[in-house]
């Protein structure tokens, strides 16, 4: 089935296989796939920098095979899906690298026994990933990135806004690899060449596996994660005797528990449901055909699974850290942070050290991911970034998230608590948001793909950033409880308040959302 450009954006159900539901397939090229020396949609001759750029990307694309695809609509014709195996697998390197560890023995630190730690660890990663799994169908249904699948719910402006929420999320959690990586390799050295050296590298390393795109990054997230994996198992074999799972969560008020709990469970769902902004980027090779229910629910394992199994390593090392202040490993990590806290439990020290070094690149698979995917949403700032290679976009992230890296090395712990939960504020009602869009308001009427980059075609976005501001400002802030500041709501649990900002935002922003879209849907018509 087709639709002219010019007709209604609408799909009769008796029509459309339950496969298709939603979607509606592109028939002519539309203005705005055109790039060697266009602006897109408005045909606007581009400056003639520009137009060096994309014959240099050519160029890079014959000789060495990158990736060109931007941010432009991907025709079914044009797909090359790799296997369904590889949907489950991409999530492996993705999740399954020493730079999500910290997030488990964040736990501990606040005090949670380890039954509550992995409580809210495996409760929250589940019920993150509900959303992330849903983002991710939208890849094949309409072959778009992420960020630019939501402009027919944000519109052009609306979606320029989530593409610079996006980059900075991104670069937090990039920001957490680096310095993970860097205490590594410096515990290995014997604390001599600095944490700076290992960010840099891995930093260059990650942005070179980036800079050839999809198929390259999706070959290595397959197989990367495995000697990863290893490395954990023996990790966990090796300081297994060092747990002490009977020590209580620290405290005896009922309340404040909870409050603890609720936070931690909040910092874990805020991982789950942090691909959210991405999980298309890597799945629009699939062809529409695909049953959504298969993406779903195998990006859902693969996001389960990969995420939590790091995140519990985390959580158990995190127990023999803060078991006994007087140890060893309490020492180690109080004075070098999860390097030195490594560089106790592995033994003996030879070994220890090859496999922190080892270690130490785990992360270079996801930080590839997390440049790769910030490239793009750089692009959609405007049609001039757009014109702009996405590997150059992609090495500006790079760059400046090293120098923050650099910068804030010495204060891990806290960068993780507040950047994580505070992603979470956003990205929730964002997901929340496409969530309604697909399937309430475009349930029967569907997509007309090639509205992509025409916003006389698109929402105005109106409802969409106003619901998104809703669930930040009326849900989040109300319920956040970080070091530096404890919203109102979330000071009821205790003195140290509960972190219930998630649960408010996801609320407040859907119900904002089902009572202002068809108010825009009416003034507006599309």
């Amino acid at each position: 089935m087709s639709t002219k450009p010019d007709q209604e954006a609408a799909v009769d159900m008796n029509e459309v296989k339950e496969d298709h539901i939603g979607y509606v397939e592109p028939t002519t090229p539309a203005v705005s796939d055109m790039r060697d020396g266009e602006l897109g949609a408005a045909a606007k001759p581009l400056p003639k920098s520009l137009q060096k750029l994309q014959h240099a990307e050519l160029w890079l694309n014959n000789k060495l095979g990158i990736e060109q695809q931007g941010i432009e609509l991907l025709r079914e014709s044009d797909k090359r899906p790799p296997s369904l195996w590889n949907a489950f697998l991409i999530w492996s390197s993705l999740n399954v690298h020493f730079g999500q560890v910290p997030i488990g023995l964040v736990g501990a630190e606040f005090g949670l026994s380890l039954g509550w730690n992995l409580a809210a660890i495996i409760g929250g990663i589940a019920a993150g990933a509900l959303l992330s799994a849903f983002c991710a169908t939208l890849g094949p249904k309409l072959g778009l990135r992420q960020i630019v699948s939501s402009r027919f719910s944000f519109g052009i402006w609306g979606a320029r806004l989530c593409a610079v929420l996006n980059v900075i999320v991104l670069g937090g959690f990039s920001i957490i690899g680096s310095i993970v990586t860097g205490g590594i390799l410096d515990a290995v050295s014997n604390y001599t060449i600095g944490i700076e050296l290992g960010i840099i590298l891995v930093a260059i390393l990650a942005y070179v596996v980036s800079f050839f795109g999809f198929r390259v990054i999706h070959q290595v997230e397959k197989y990367y994660w495995i000697f990863t994996a290893i490395l954990m198992f023996v990790l966990i074999g090796q300081s297994a005797s060092y747990v002490d799972a009977s020590i209580p969560t620290y405290g005896t008020d009922s309340l404040a528990i909870a409050g603890t709990f609720l936070t931690i469970f909040a910092v874990n769902a805020s991982v789950g449901v942090g691909w959210s902004t991405m999980a298309s980027d890597y799945m629009i090779h699939y062809h529409a055909s695909t049953p959504s229910w298969k993406i779903y629910f195998i990006n859902y394992a693969g996001i389960v699974v990969f995420t939590s199994f790091p995140t519990i390593v985390g959580a158990l090392i995190g127990n023999i850290a803060f078991a006994n202040p007087n140890s060893s490993f309490a020492a180690a990590y109080a004075s070098h942070g999860i390097g030195g806290l490594l560089l106790e439990l592995y033994h003996p020290v030879g070994w220890a050290k090859t496999a922190m070094v080892l270690l130490s690149f785990s992360t270079v698979a996801g930080g590839a991911a997390l440049s790769y995917s910030s490239g793009l949403s750089l692009q959609l700032l405007s049609s001039y970034s757009r014109a702009v290679p996405r590997f150059i976009w992609s090495f500006l992230w790079v760059l400046v998230t090293t120098i923050i890296a650099v910068a804030g090395r010495n204060d891990l712990s806290s960068f993780v608590t507040s950047l994580i939960s505070i992603v979470g504020y956003w990205i929730v009602p964002f997901a929340v948001i496409l969530l309604l869009e697909d399937q309430v308001f475009r349930r029967r009427r569907g997509y007309v793909v090639d509205d992509w980059n025409t916003p006389s075609r698109l929402p105005w976005g109106v409802a969409a950033v106003f619901a998104l501001l809703a669930g930040y400002l009326c849900g989040g802030l109300p319920g956040m409880a970080q070091t530096w500041f404890v919203g109102p709501v979330a000071a009821y649990f205790g003195p140290y308040g509960g972190d219930v900002g998630l649960y408010m935002s996801a609320a407040i922003s859907a119900v904002v959302y089902l009572a202002a879209r068809p108010i825009e849907m009416h003034y507006a018509g599309r």
